[in-house]
């Protein structure tokens, strides 16, 4: 049997380098319509020239437990033609007796998805297995073969060396600074319990709601993979596979509390003494827990600006240093912020009026970095200017920036060094001369409308004046009338 196998191993490898491995294929393969109560269903899914690297959670079956999970491999060579299986078993015990339906489903297997058929089971009264060639609901040769049945193994939990964590890195921070929140499981190295992640996705979206604060701008990393990190802790090496990661703004001072937050995986039991043909371990479920977590929010410093500045490290980013321009000349002119804190809620720079330097709104651009536990980038003001006086123009004495540093619990000032030379006759008056004209030719259209109503209320008032006269003249009339006669 040794000899036979090794040349098979020896097939193998000699067919793989020279190109004739066949290509993928998923099958699925159920158990027995009908099982007793002290049988099992199973549903086993088989990868042909593949390893199997990652699958979802098989489903469940009204009326069923699972009992835990295998996998296995077979390889074949037939006239040199070589073909490998790989597959993975879900165990499931009846825990009564009736029809049951295993609905279709899908499986996620080595990151593509597979849909399946289900079917309907029918559990019976306990049947005995002397002379059934039946396990685990299936026909099992080997057990013709030996004259007996596969015992089932007993499974034994193994110790771990692990822990889920919620960290935070900051435990004290002043209002609109951030801090970043990240929840991950760690395994030292030297672990020797087997893991795998339970549903993520789904626990995420639980847990989510218990530690994002209501009062915050929040900027998500996007962890869409988890991937294992070495890390250090203590002097100890461990493993780190981080499931969520953010940084929050909070608005306002006062305190956020983070609760011990739950965490289930999948832990599995091993096999005490594993055979050849039994399943060398069992699903099983373990949920740890994390340890609470407190920052508090503590107010800026007294300013007049204090709920109106951004907060962080900033720094200034001009694109031009000295320039000359012609008087009425238009230019463009960048005021970029760069650094850390919430770039999304940067303000523009304060303008400070002067009657040579004319701009308009600035039109805005910024581009934002999330990693290694900060959120930094830049955000750009892009003005168009002119200037109507000649000379040298320090653009320091028409914007500011003001804004709270943390690090320093100081406000700063950011303001430009670009110098702008000036050359040319002076357009002021002719600046002047254009609005007070546009202002007379915009409103002559206005004013002859203005006269036109003035003429028109006078005669319309002088013509109601005239006939009331008429009236009461001709009411005295009347009545000296009537007097005299």
């Amino acid at each position: 049997m040794t000899k036979t196998l090794l040349t098979s191993v020896l097939v193998f490898v000699l067919s793989f380098f020279a190109g004739k491995v066949v290509a993928q294929e998923v099958t699925v393969e159920l158990g027995s319509d009908q099982i007793g109560l002290n049988e099992t269903f199973t549903i086993k899914i088989s990868v042909a020239n593949e390893k199997i690297k990652s699958y979802d959670q098989f489903p469940d079956i009204p009326g069923f437990q699972k009992q835990g999970v295998s996998q296995s491999s077979s390889m074949n060579v037939i006239n040199g033609q070589v073909t490998s299986s790989n597959s993975i078993i879900q165990y499931y015990r009846p825990t009564k007796k009736g029809e049951f339906q295993l609905p279709s489903f899908s499986i996620n297997i080595n990151g593509q998805n597979f849909d399946f058929q289900g079917k309907m089971i029918t559990v019976t009264d306990a049947v005995s297995n002397q002379g059934s060639g039946r396990s685990g609901g299936l026909f099992d040769p080997f057990s013709d073969f030996f004259g007996r049945a596969e015992e089932e193994p007993e499974y034994i939990e193994l110790d771990d060396e692990a822990f889920f964590s919620v960290t935070v890195d900051k435990e004290e921070i002043y209002a609109r600074e951030g801090f970043t929140v990240a929840l991950a499981f760690y395994m030292s190295e030297t672990n020797q319990a087997p893991f795998n992640f339970y549903k993520p996705g789904e626990q995420l979206d639980k847990v989510l709601k218990q530690i994002k604060p209501s009062n915050a701008w929040e900027e998500n990393y996007n962890i869409t993979n988890i991937e294992p990190e070495q890390v250090t802790i203590n002097g100890k090496r461990w493993v780190r596979y981080k499931v969520y990661e953010a940084t929050f703004f909070p608005f306002s001072e006062g305190t956020i509390e983070i609760p011990s937050i739950p965490w289930e995986m999948i832990k599995y039991r091993v096999a005490r003494n594993p055979s050849f043909f039994g399943a060398s371990r069992q699903e099983d479920f373990k949920t740890f827990y994390s340890s609470p977590k407190t920052v508090t929010v503590k107010p800026l410093p007294p300013h007049p600006l204090r709920n109106e500045v951004a907060v962080g490290q900033f720094q200034l980013r001009e694109n031009i240093t000295d320039l000359e321009v012609e008087t009425g000349q238009g230019f463009n002119y960048n005021f970029g912020v760069t650094g850390v804190g919430n770039i999304n809620s940067l303000p523009a720079p304060k303008l400070i009026s002067g009657a040579n330097l004319n701009t308009y709104d600035p039109n805005v651009r910024q581009q934002i970095n999330r990693g290694y536990g900060r959120v930094s980038g830049i955000k750009e003001f892009s003005y168009y200017l002119t200037i109507n006086e000649p000379g040298d123009v320090n653009l320091a004495n028409h914007f500011e920036w003001i804004y709270f540093d943390p690090e320093q619990a100081a406000y700063d000032t950011l303001k430009p060094a670009a110098q702008i030379r000036v050359v040319g006759e002076s357009k002021t008056n002719q600046a002047i001369s254009n609005q007070r004209l546009g202002g007379v030719y915009d409103r002559i259209g206005t004013e002859d409308n203005e006269f036109s109503n003035e003429r028109y209320k006078y005669y319309f008032g002088t013509a109601i004046n005239v006939l009331l006269l008429a009236v009461l003249i001709l009411l005295a009339i009347i009545i000296l009338r009537k007097n005299n006669g």
